[in-house]
């Protein structure tokens, strides 16, 4: 599908860039791509949840410092300034409330605004970070990449976005962490990797974020959950063991677990149907409250 313009949000001081999928005046629900990702990320998901909850108002923005969305400026840009990010960027689309999906980073994203005050009647986190990421499947790799992330801090930025942005580099943590035997949907993934994994505004604003991604976990805001949860986790995911996951779950006052095998950190690449499939039951109870909500105050 063609891709349509962004609407511009007004944000802490910058215009963050938000894909609307759905009905512009449905439903609002916010998705939260990862790290080094953009909205691309997750534009499979919201095309596809549209199709099948059209009620839904799908806002996919990029975060600061990502994608089309310049990062913020004077500011580090540290878990806490994603969370107030996110506050106020539901703010801005959802005034009246509605729901938030994080993948991955945006699980912590999405935790620490919620930590934070944000509103949120029902959430889903993909792939989440239920451990610290020293605990995980590929320890090695993540202890190589903080090796990597350090090596560009030291550099000019010019030569840092060089190397953050190699292709090599880039290539061998998509093999990694693609799962699927599928030549062409592996051969898909890797080539949006090779498009969106390096869209990002600067090293500093990156280097942030990488330290953020690599030192919180959604554990640590549990207390603010105090919504219906939904956990989607790839029974091979290389960032978060499957039995942490299984922690969470249990940490959380109302969350359901949906592991989809044979799948991995990619949820969002390689399960999208089956995934959609199971957010959409789950959204169906608040999307059937504020359409009779709707009609009442029509009535």
């Amino acid at each position: 599908m063609p891709e349509h313009p962004p609407t511009l949000v007004p944000t802490l001081g910058i215009d963050t860039r938000d894909w609307v999928y759905g009905d512009p005046a449905g439903t609002p629900i916010v998705l939260v791509h990862g790290f080094r990702g953009d909205h691309h990320g997750l534009q499979g998901i919201a095309q596809a949840l549209a199709a099948v909850e059209p009620t839904l108002a799908i806002h996919v923005p990029d975060l600061p410092g990502f994608g089309q969305t310049p990062a913020i400026p004077g500011r580090a840009h540290e878990l806490a300034l994603f969370g107030e990010w996110l506050v106020a960027f539901t703010e801005a689309v959802a005034p009246d409330g509605g729901m938030i999906l994080g993948h991955s980073f945006g699980s912590l994203v999405v935790s620490s605004a919620l930590s934070q005050g944000a509103r949120s009647a029902r959430t889903i986190l993909i792939n989440p970070i239920s451990a610290p990421a020293l605990e995980g499947p590929q320890a090695f790799l993540t202890q190589l990449a903080i090796l990597y992330y350090r090596a560009a801090d030291a550099l000019p930025e010019r030569a840092a976005k060089s190397l953050l942005g190699n292709k090599l580099i880039v290539r061998g943590m998509s093999e990694v962490m693609a799962k699927t035997r599928d030549r062409e949907l592996r051969a898909w993934i890797h080539d949006q990797h090779h498009q969106y994994f390096s869209e990002f505004a600067d090293s500093r604003s990156l280097l942030d974020a990488f330290k953020a991604s690599v030192s919180h976990t959604v554990a640590e805001h549990a207390a603010a959950y105090d919504m219906p949860t939904l956990l989607i986790t790839g029974e091979r995911d290389d960032i978060t063991p499957l039995a942490k996951q299984l922690d969470l779950q249990r940490l959380l006052d109302d969350a359901e677990l949906l592991i989809l095998p044979g799948t991995g950190h990619l949820v969002h690449y390689e399960a999208v149907a089956d995934t959609v499939a199971r957010i959409s039951q789950f959204v169906r109870p608040n999307t059937h409250a504020a359409d009779t909500a709707a009609s009442e105050r029509s009535a």
